[in-house]
């Protein structure tokens, strides 16, 4: 069963940006782009089976993580089967403090909006 299209945050896209640039530095361009779309390719196919992943509602309900080659952990939303990608995290990243504010450990708003406006639909 396909879902609807997979849709990324915009920090999600920003997380994306920033490997990119680091495999590039690290690695190669070439390399870098290989694998940000092998992780882009990865998320478009939650559309397929959305509820993959572990459930982290400790973090924030209905968070999702799952990871890519091992590396890279990926948070992600399922609302009404829609995957929504919030955040791609390369190693070892602190998920949790990432995905929480220092001040009060709640969870910080771009996880809490519904507005279909603000979540891109494509990469």
């Amino acid at each position: 069963m396909t879902t609807s299209e997979v849709r990324f945050a915009p920090e999600a896209l920003e997380h994306l940006a920033e490997l990119e640039r680091y495999l590039a530095d690290v690695s190669s361009p070439r390399v870098a782009v290989d694998y940000v779309d092998g992780i882009v390719a990865y998320c478009e196919s939650l559309r397929t089976f959305p509820h993959r992943g572990h459930r982290r509602d400790d973090i924030r309900p209905g968070l999702r993580l799952t990871n890519y080659r091992g590396r890279t952990a990926i948070a992600f939303l399922v609302e009404d089967e829609q995957p929504i990608i919030v955040g791609v995290f390369y190693g070892g990243r602190d998920i949790e403090a990432a995905l929480t504010t220092a001040d009060d450990e709640s969870t910080p708003s771009f996880l809490m909006l519904h507005d279909s406006a603000f979540y891109s639909d494509t990469v």
